[in-house]
């Protein structure tokens, strides 16, 4: 009789499991992913033949699962609840048991090995200060999945981004922003290379998962020519470490961090800048960034934070977009008229996309023209990290420009010119500064003619070559990192790569 009830039970739930994934509505978003499912494939002939059209119907089913959201949360906790101790004596650092291989430290970069030799004047550089961990440098650490370091516990649970690249990496970069001075020569340059949480917050304890981001950017200071300005904002975010500079559950820096990288930016451009008291403060509560999706940790999810970014008070300002339209690839495939619209946009408490405060969207060109007068009319190119830059920068420039680095289809020279532009700041956070593509993508900007895209971008596939009279060595291994900020306004959110050696920021 036992047995009869429990097959019968068990027949009940798979009935009930295959009535729920065959009949009820497919998801179409995923909150958790950030990210857009798939959609069942057109039918053609020739996709049946070629065993194409079966392969994409079994990839929807199992991707737009009814409840998708529900049943991965629920993976999350019960994973929560097998973890595994490992090395307690020796580490005292807890791994999830369906953990793959603790991430490892790239290999040193034989490209980057290739590249100038450091000269008298390189040697010169800007140095870094040293940073030391006095915030959580006691605290356990677990890594979740795709590498990702869980510190802490309950309500302060942070998520940080394990760094894998080289100490002598990242030379790309700096030549990308040495040969932008030497097009335009009576422009003034200055490199940012943005550091990560992880930098700042990992425990002693979890050091052997990552790697140091402070001697790759040193290098790439130590790369820049002479007229090219380094923006060291590794110094002053130490400084302010036990401040909320960096997100704990989003791979993104706080607005607040980007406001002292803001003000060491205007110092060294020489340009007025304003303190938090001519910015008007706002919140999101119960926020819960893309580290909850990435990590797939259920106590990233059990921590909301606050999303706190400022507006600035008492200066005319108004923004200008040209949108890009894309297809599911990401190939460009419109161009909008210029239009005005909104800089910042406002979202309600415990939306996840919050971080698109600050324009919206990646895919476009942005221009602010501000009440300030001072014939300053600043470039920004960057990646998402750089999003949170501009506002602070509206005291200080009579106009600002703002261009991913992932979404351009006009002539860089062309539109230096034709907008005036007398500084050009590189801003790009330390895992997009060491990838290839960007910098390649921007010295393909120079040169490029404006035309619709009609093969893969940047963000995947292989990099359209750098100009043959400049040429950058690439890195052998990018660091892995989680994807780009949200590419609509104001509810989009993170697309989610499908294999983490992909993700870009």
């Amino acid at each position: 009789m036992t047995h009869k009830l429990y097959i019968t039970l068990i027949a009940v739930v798979f009935l009930a499991i295959a009535v729920v994934f065959t009949t009820f509505p497919r998801s179409v978003y995923s909150e958790l992913e950030k990210r857009e499912l798939k959609q069942f494939p057109a039918f053609t002939p020739d996709s049946l033949w070629a065993g194409t059209f079966t392969s994409a119907v079994s990839t929807w089913f199992s991707d737009s699962e009814p409840y998708r959201d529900h049943f991965m949360t629920l993976s999350m906790w019960l994973k929560d609840r097998q973890r595994l101790l490992i090395g307690a004596d020796e580490d005292n650092v807890t791994f999830h048991a369906s953990t793959d291989a603790q991430p490892a430290a790239t290999d040193p970069d034989p490209a980057a090995a290739d590249g100038d030799e450091l000269d008298a004047d390189s040697m010169a550089a800007l140095q870094l200060g040293e940073y030391e961990n006095h915030v959580d440098a006691e605290e356990n650490a677990k890594i979740a999945n795709a590498g990702i370091i869980i510190v802490g516990t309950g309500n302060k649970v942070r998520a940080l981004m394990a760094y894998g690249g080289s100490a002598t990496g990242c030379v790309g970069y700096a030549q990308a922003a040495n040969h932008y001075k030497e097009v335009f020569p009576s422009v003034n340059v200055y490199c940012m290379v943005i550091p990560t949480a992880v930098e700042y917050y990992c425990p002693e304890k979890a050091r052997k998962a990552t790697r140091p981001e402070r001697p790759t950017i040193q290098n790439v200071y130590n790369h820049l020519a002479p007229g090219v300005k380094a923006v060291d904002v590794y110094t002053p975010l130490g400084q302010h470490a036990d401040e909320d500079i960096f997100l704990r559950t989003d791979h993104h820096w706080a607005p607040l961090g980007a406001y002292y990288a803001a003000q060491e930016f205007a110092r060294v451009a020489g340009v007025p800048f304003r303190d938090l008291s001519s910015y008007e403060r706002h919140v999101v509560h119960r926020y819960v960034g893309s580290m909850y999706g990435y990590s797939k940790d259920i106590s990233v999810k059990n921590a909301p934070e606050d999303f706190v970014y400022y507006t600035p008070k008492g200066v005319d300002y108004t923004t200008t977009y040209i949108d890009y339209t894309v297809d599911k690839d990401f190939h460009i495939t419109h161009e909008s008229k210029p239009y005005k619209g909104r800089f910042f946009y406002k979202f309600k408490d415990g939306n996840g996309g919050a971080y698109c405060t600050f324009m919206g969207s990646d895919m476009r060109v942005t221009t602010v023209r501000t009440g300030t007068h001072n014939g300053r009319r600043v470039l920004i190119l960057k990646d998402s990290f750089g999003n949170a830059l501009p506002g602070y920068l509206f005291f200080s420039f009579e106009e600002v420009h703002v261009v991913d680095s992932r979404y351009f289809l006009k002539n860089m020279q062309d539109y230096v010119r034709d907008n005036h532009i007398t500084d050009i700041l590189f801003a790009n956070n330390i895992f997009k500064a060491y990838s290839s593509y960007t910098y390649r993508n921007y010295v393909r900007f120079l040169h490029q003619n404006g035309q619709l895209q009609n093969s893969k971008p940047a963000t995947e596939g292989k990099a359209p070559a750098a100009d043959s009279t400049h040429k950058t060595p690439a890195p052998a291994t990018t660091p892995v990192a989680p994807a780009a900020a949200a590419t609509k306004a104001p509810d989009a959110g993170t697309p989610v790569a499908a294999k983490t050696d992909t993700l870009q920021l």
